[in-house]
């Protein structure tokens, strides 16, 4: 004979215990993730069109292009330019692309979608854009593209900065 699992005992009331409650979350959903210079940046998960990892070779280099761009991707039928987003901000530090993964997030606004490569994923996280400050010791040329930056903890200066794909998508550095 066989008996009824835990969750369908009971009166057939509902019955809403403590430990099965979700709190809800604060602010909005955010993609972290991390460029060569182990800077961690952050980008608001509703204009992220996807995020893949794939292998180096299926990403096509295209000779006498800028050097902000490792080449092109063949994303579900759609040609896509894949970016170092470090390389972008004006880091110094190249993308590693001599490894089995790289970590690319397609963002798109309207019609457009660009692939930024980074060095890491961190994860999502609810993150609440009133605690946002304006960004500190930044370079000028990551300046435009920074909507602010939060504080990780009061003891250190680690902070996790907000990018603006909007400012990233419609940038003049993309002519160059």
């Amino acid at each position: 004979m066989v008996s009824k699992p835990d969750f369908l005992v009971g009166n057939g009331e509902d019955q809403f215990r403590p430990e099965f409650q979700v709190e809800s979350p604060e602010g909005e959903l955010h993609l972290r993730f991390f460029i060569p210079s182990h800077q961690e940046f952050a980008l608001l998960a509703t204009g992220i069109r996807e995020v893949i990892e794939l292998t180096p070779d299926r990403i096509t280099p295209i000779p006498n292009a800028s050097p902000l761009l490792l080449g092109t991707l063949n994303l579900r039928g759609r040609v896509i330019w894949v970016a170092d987003l470090g390389q972008f901000l004006g880091d110094g530090t190249a993308l590693n692309t001599d490894r089995g993964e790289i970590p690319v997030i397609a963002i798109e606004e309207q019609e457009t979608i660009v692939g930024l490569a980074v060095d890491e994923i961190g994860g999502m996280d609810w993150l609440d854009v009133k605690n946002l400050a304006s960004p500190t010791n930044i370079p000028d040329t990551m300046a435009p593209f920074l909507r602010g930056e939060w504080m990780l903890n009061a003891e250190s200066t680690q902070c996790l900065r907000l990018l603006d794909q909007t400012a990233i998508l419609r940038s003049a550095r993309w002519a160059g």
